[in-house]
């Protein structure tokens, strides 16, 4: 969406600012639609069309996954804490029910609670660094059509350029060669146009959803350490497990949760 809006309005730009021209001999290269346009680009319009339609699709799908409210649903400790109430059996249901990336690591640290605070703590970080994976899924994609989106465009104007000076050998008639040149190189640099007007913004979305994951990152990691020092690391906490068994619940603040490093 944003790297197709983006490449077509500036095309559209740029291609009212060309039919602006007035002359004869500007009336020989003119287009009359952005399609034309983009179809005088040659074939290497079609691979970067392509990963324009690859960025839009993890743009979009990424953007429908990283909500908030998919992340960290609202309300979903308080939940687990009362939850807590009719033990770890309890937690764990209200966990699975309530699917979600913090869910998923809040389960593997209760399924851990009768163990010593330093396994509970890597099943946490062992969950967390494969729901931080998840968030992370399809960014590399964007990255590489924002990486090879110029190189493509300066690839089909390399191109372009090698075919127009070949029109040019090959005329016999020294004259009209320099319109001949002109139209060749007009030509071939609408590729390396395309390729910048898809790298731009496909690189801008990749920071921007990056960011959004570095967020949820550090919010996840903060209300996991908060909410398994209070309820189950805290020396005078008491955890009922499934079959009504008390335990206590570990060492203290020994045991400590990152996930803003994964």
């Amino acid at each position: 969406m944003i790297a197709n809006g983006t490449m077509f309005g500036l095309t559209g730009v740029m291609l009212a600012a060309g039919q602006s021209d007035a002359g004869g001999a500007a009336g020989a290269i003119q287009v009359q639609s952005v399609w034309d346009f983009l179809v005088k680009g040659g074939p290497m319009i079609i691979p970067i069309a392509a990963c324009s339609l690859a960025a839009l699709t993890v743009i979009v799908e990424r953007s429908v996954v990283l909500r908030r409210v998919r992340v960290m649903p609202s309300g979903f400790v308080e939940g687990v804490r009362a939850a807590m109430s009719g033990g770890i059996s309890s937690a764990l249901e209200y966990c699975q029910a309530n699917a979600s990336p913090i869910a998923e690591i809040f389960r593997a640290g209760l399924r851990r609670h009768h163990d010593s605070p330093e396994r509970r703590e890597k099943a946490i970080e062992e969950a967390g660094a494969r729901e931080v994976f998840t968030l992370r899924k399809h960014l590399r994609l964007l990255a590489v059509v924002a990486a090879i989106a110029p190189i493509l465009g300066l690839l089909g104007t390399i191109f372009g350029m090698i075919k127009a000076f070949q029109t040019v050998a090959i005329s016999g008639d020294a004259l009209g060669k320099t319109e001949l040149l002109a139209k060749g190189i007009y030509e071939a640099l609408i590729t390396t146009a395309a390729g910048l007007l898809l790298a731009i913004p496909a690189l801008i979305a990749y920071h921007w959803l990056s960011s959004r994951i570095d967020r949820m990152v550090f919010d996840m990691d903060r209300v996991t350490v908060d909410f398994f020092e209070e309820t189950l690391f805290a020396p005078s906490s008491v955890v009922r497990s499934s079959d009504g068994a008390v335990s206590s619940g570990g060492n203290g603040r020994d045991a400590s949760v990152s996930l803003a490093s994964r």
